[in-house]
């Protein structure tokens, strides 16, 4: 082929004298197809004579004679070209042809037809003028995905293996391979240059082979100069058989009606045995055997209780399931509405109310003791420090008598008897008179006189002392409250 810059210099040099051969720069086609390679003449005035016309293969630096048209013997194709290339226009083929339009069509394109193809135009007296066209041949890839094997067998050992090949082979330019899918695997590649000058690419999808892969969509792109070519696959995937036992549902108690166990298996290809037994002991024998269930007949004992067993078996090997049954005496009686309250719910519950107890707690004891100190502080706003002595049942008020009555200056004491000393009715100064009249003879109190004293007063009084009462006035008794010191404290003086 030419470079630019011997283009350029052709083109100069067949402009400076009016003449110019008009071709396109690039053409391109896909082996196969057809092409065509323009060529036209443009003489000059006064116009010069056309003696020959050239179509030639430029490659490495040789020239190789394509088709030659000439006024006086004719059109002539040479091999390996002859089959495949042809002047358009009709004109040039007959016998006084016009050569200005020396256009040639190209078929059935070969990767080797690729090269710089030369129109060169002999005159007279003008001598040769010349052009070319670089003509590239395009392979459209063959692409097709295929699966590694008819079978995958996922395996316990789970390894990985090549489950699928996305080939795109013999492609100018070459491809690009891509995978689209949801399996969680790797892809390989490997790029070929073939010696026609095409290059082939492989992909390989790597993936382990489980439950989860199978009947997974599997896609190959494939992206070749412009074009977007995809192809699937979906995996069939074999694998051992997965076992769920299903129908106890934790409420078998004593004469339920109606109960079963079913062995639930998802395998490829399906499960041809099944096969029932309990764990350490025979199937009862109300049980019977349906297929992949177990029909308990009659009503529930304990005798049911224990584990069961499941094997399922196909193709490719036996899983196993189990389910422990437990057999109570009472229902599990579900809320109203039909539905079983979660534990979860239960306990959640428990708290809950423990909570709102402790606090309900908490208020009633904080309102009992507001209540007895509010009482408390009702009853008695005084200082226990002021109470004076008090004989008998009469009183002292603060301020109100003096600390201590009197002391008589004698006392009567019959002499002549044995009982229980009394004091005789003595003329007390001071307005109190002790008379038998004001008292109850019987009451306890009065075979004891007593009194209190302040903490602070420290005057002495001897035995006999200590048997003088007071007889109080009835407005002072009326105004009087007894505590459970024995002292008494005024209503006017201490409440609210």
């Amino acid at each position: 082929m030419y470079s630019v810059r011997e283009r350029g210099r052709l083109l100069t040099r067949q402009a400076g004298d009016g003449q110019s051969v008009q071709m396109d720069s690039i053409k391109s086609g896909f082996v196969g197809s057809q092409v065509e390679l323009r060529c036209i003449f443009v003489n000059s005035n006064p116009p010069v004579k056309i003696s020959q016309v050239t179509w030639q293969k430029f490659l490495n630096g040789t020239k190789q004679n394509v088709a030659i048209a000439n006024p006086s013997l004719g059109v002539s194709v040479l091999p390996p070209f002859k089959e495949r290339v042809t002047f358009k226009q009709a004109a040039v083929r007959h016998r006084t042809p016009s050569l200005e339009d020396t256009t040639i069509m190209f078929s059935n394109l070969r990767l080797s037809d690729e090269a710089a193809y030369i129109c060169e135009y002999t005159t007279f007296p003008a001598g040769n003028r010349e052009n070319m066209v670089n003509l590239t041949v395009f392979a459209r890839p063959l692409t097709r995905m295929t699966l590694t094997t008819p079978t995958i067998v996922a395996r316990p050992q789970k390894r990985k293996m090549t489950v699928a090949t996305c080939l795109s082979a013999n492609g100018k330019p070459q491809s690009v391979i891509k995978w689209d899918t949801r399996l969680k695997g790797e892809a390989t590649f490997q790029e070929t240059q073939n010696s026609n000058g095409t290059v082939t690419v492989r992909s390989n999808y790597v993936v382990v082979p489980s439950r989860e892969t199978h009947k997974q969509k599997l896609t190959c792109i494939v992206t070749y100069r412009n074009e977007r070519i995809t192809d699937s696959v979906v995996l069939n995937v074999q694998y051992e058989p997965e076992v769920k036992i299903e129908g106890f549902d934790g409420n078998w108690y004593l004469n339920r009606q109606d109960v079963s166990l079913t062995c639930n298996t998802d395998a490829n290809p399906p499960v041809t045995v099944y096969q029932w037994k309990l764990l350490n002991g025979s199937l009862p024998s109300t049980v019977e055997i349906r297929n992949n269930s177990l029909i308990f007949k009659g009503a529930v004992t304990y005798e049911l209780a224990g584990t069961y067993v499941c094997d399922a078996t196909n193709g490719i090997g036996t899983r196993t399931g189990l389910v422990e049954v437990n057999v109570t005496e009472f229902p599990n009686n579900p809320p109203p509405g039909g539905r079983e309250i979660p534990q979860e719910q239960h306990n959640a519950g428990a708290v809950i109310g423990g909570a709102v107890g402790g606090v309900v707690l908490l208020a009633a004891a904080a309102t009992l003791l507001f209540v007895f100190l509010r009482r408390r502080q009702r009853t008695f706003k005084g200082d226990y420090s002021t109470k004076k002595q008090v004989f008998g049942n009469g009183y002292s008020k603060a301020g109100g008598l003096p600390a201590h009555p009197p002391i008589p200056n004698n006392l009567q004491y019959p002499d002549d008897s044995d009982d229980e000393k009394k004091p005789a009715q003595i003329a007390v100064t001071g307005g109190f008179e002790a008379s038998e009249r004001d008292f109850d003879g019987d009451a306890e109190d009065l075979k004891r006189p007593y009194f209190t004293v302040d903490e602070g007063e420290s005057q002495d009084y001897d035995e006999r002392t200590l048997a003088f009462q007071y007889n109080p006035g009835p407005d002072i008794a009326d105004d009087m409250v007894s505590q459970t010191d024995g002292s008494v404290i005024s209503k006017k003086e201490w409440y609210v």
